[in-house]
């Protein structure tokens, strides 16, 4: 009877939400991603203009957002893999308190992308990235469906702290 006491992570009512969310992002980024790959063959046919200022293109990342902190090595690949494990279990326990439905898209929104591109560094030992938007000199960092699902829950999180969700307490009151 004296052992040492388990804290459980017990799911909020949200978190069904939250992780289908994180479940059709991860899939539709994981099925474009081996269409642009296996299917279509971009690597063969790039780039692909679709408009005059966005073409598919395919750049590998080994590093992590904006092609930071660039890993080489299988150590440097695994580190990056373990610090995506770490992100997404933080995530599930924000998630799992969230008390809101746009929190919890926002938060599956960020957890879908972190394993869709966690999944591209185990299988591949990079991130495949494909979409390159560009305006005269300006190109704008290489990016996939992870990282637009990444972008848009850090979007909605910041709207919902800046503007509140409308229930009592929140930063809308404030």
């Amino acid at each position: 009877m004296g052992g040492p006491s388990v804290r459980r992570l017990v799911l909020g009512p949200l978190s069904g939400l939250g992780l289908a969310v994180a479940a059709v992002i991860c899939v539709l980024d994981q099925i474009h991603k081996l269409w642009m790959l296996d299917t279509f063959d971009i690597a063969a046919r790039q780039p692909v203009e679709l408009t005059p200022f966005l073409e598919m293109v395919l750049v590998w990342n080994r590093g992590i957002s904006y092609g930071l902190f660039q890993q080489d090595t299988d150590l440097g690949q695994w580190f990056l893999v373990a610090f995506k494990v770490v992100a997404v279990i933080v995530l599930m326990i924000w998630l799992a308190r969230t008390q809101t439905r746009l929190g919890a898209c926002a938060i599956g929104l960020i957890i879908g992308g972190a394993i869709g591109n966690a999944i591209d560094r185990v299988a591949y030992g990079a991130v495949a990235d494909f979409f390159h938007f560009h305006v005269g000199n300006f190109s704008w960092y290489v990016f996939n469906i992870a990282d637009i699902g990444i972008v848009a829950g850090v979007a909605l999180l910041l709207y919902e702290a800046l503007l509140g969700t409308g229930r009592p307490g929140d930063a809308a009151r404030a």
